[in-house]
């Protein structure tokens, strides 16, 4: 480069630096210099050694102590179970997944929570989580057919975690004091929101004080193009002019207004708590062996984070925020094409699928389900548990009509939906 070159760019980037400020007066900036790098907090719990982080396993227990230990590290208070940092939660796994009930010498699993407490002495108290726990050897949930190997879940969701570690140093060192922050790295995510559902049912702070939850799942692989998902933004009136209000760093903000989703801020929202979640998109090394962390885009992933940042650093003077519930969009999932627009009971143990809630204007409630409906077949496909549900859904297309056998209470029905 020569002297004149070098000159001009020089030139060019402090007055890009002078723009900028001149039109992001909203921008809050949290700490320059972690204790800690945040690409250090991810590869080591992408790591192989952690065997991908399974509910139950050595793994899991080994990724808990390490968030622990970072927890402890940046003064963040124990809010588990006995002054500790963790909850546990049990779940007993059907060996025969035709079984109505799980039988009395399947395996039980126990997951953790890992959970610790800013506490600023206010009412109100924000929540602020991830989940830690991944596929393990892939046993549950893999979309790889090859041989067994680690699913080591960079993006998924050891990107979510990092950022909850960046998030908790920054506001513990902030000014923005008038909401406490509870941090919760959640397990049984990928068995269907365990370790969420049980701590809505048995929180270890009063629950009416939560104000709102922040939800990073898979936050690790922004595109080129910087689009973030930024979904329940319709959960609260407060939500949409702070976000409106913030410009960072050419971000662009894909706002969904729904609260659901297949992630741990579905269970906060069907309980009545305003959500944001988070989420850098799809890719092909979703679910499989190739979700490493040298594929994560670091520069990326603290973008996002900052960004959260700028959020609750703009929600802080807000007080409680006001809830509301969204009407859910037309496909609102990753996996397959149809859906009934129903929610399912993820804790229910028996044969078939259990509905938990029916959506408003859905096939599901056209066709006359009800909230406690027990889906046992669809079409020819018997259901015996959701997996099979997901599984069956993968094979019908909009437009498509077909008969399912549900269980209300104790009477075997036909319902006719159309998809």
């Amino acid at each position: 480069m020569n002297i004149k070159s070098g000159f001009s760019a020089v030139l060019f980037a402090f007055l890009s630096v002078l723009l900028w400020t001149g039109c992001s007066s909203t921008i809050k900036y949290p700490i320059k210099y972690p204790v800690q790098n945040m690409a250090v907090d991810l590869i080591v719990l992408a790591a192989d050694d952690m065997e991908g982080r399974a509910t139950g396993t050595d793994g899991e227990y080994k990724a808990g102590n390490y968030i622990a230990s970072r927890f402890r590290a940046l003064g963040l208070t124990p809010k588990g179970e006995d002054r500790s940092y963790f909850q546990s939660f049990t779940k007993k796994i059907k060996s025969n997944p035709h079984a109505e009930k799980p039988a009395p010498d399947d395996p039980e699993i126990t997951g953790r929570n890992v959970i610790g407490f800013i506490d600023n002495g206010t009412a109100n108290t924000v929540v602020i989580a991830a989940h830690y726990d991944h596929l393990g050897w892939g046993e549950h949930g893999s979309l790889h057919s090859g041989e067994k190997e680690i699913h080591n879940g960079a993006d998924d969701n050891a990107s979510g975690v990092t950022g909850l570690l960046y998030l908790a140093e920054s506001l513990k060192k902030s000014k923005y004091r008038k909401n406490n922050y509870l941090f919760i790295a959640f397990s049984g995510e990928e068995l269907g929101l365990l370790g969420s559902n049980y701590f809505i049912n048995n929180p270890t702070i009063n629950f009416t004080s939560i104000n709102y939850m922040i939800n990073m799942d898979m936050i690790g692989r922004l595109k080129s193009e910087n689009k973030l998902a930024v979904s329940g933004v319709g959960t609260s009136p407060a939500f949409e002019p702070v976000i409106d209000a913030i410009r960072y760093q050419d971000l662009e903000i894909k706002k969904e207004l729904s609260g659901s989703g297949p992630s741990d801020h579905m269970s906060f929202y069907n309980s009545g708590v305003p959500v944001l979640a988070f989420f850098t998109g799809q890719h092909e090394d979703y679910h499989k062996p190739s979700d490493d962390a040298h594929l994560i885009n670091y520069t990326g992933m603290k973008h996002v984070v900052q960004y959260i940042f700028n959020i609750i650093a703009g929600l802080d003077k807000k007080g409680k925020l006001e809830f509301s519930k969204t009407q859910d969009p037309v496909a609102s999932t990753r996996a397959f094409s149809v859906t009934l627009g129903v929610v399912p009971d993820y804790l229910y143990d028996g044969k078939g699928m259990r509905i938990d809630g029916v959506r408003d204007g859905r096939p599901g409630q056209i066709a006359g389900l009800r909230k406690g409906d027990i889906i046992l077949k669809i079409g020819e496909l018997d259901v015996f548990d959701i997996n099979a549900y997901m599984k069956a859904l993968t094979l019908f297309k909009q437009g498509q009509k077909v008969d399912l056998v549900i269980k209300r209470e104790n009477e075997e029905l036909i319902k006719t939906v159309t998809f």
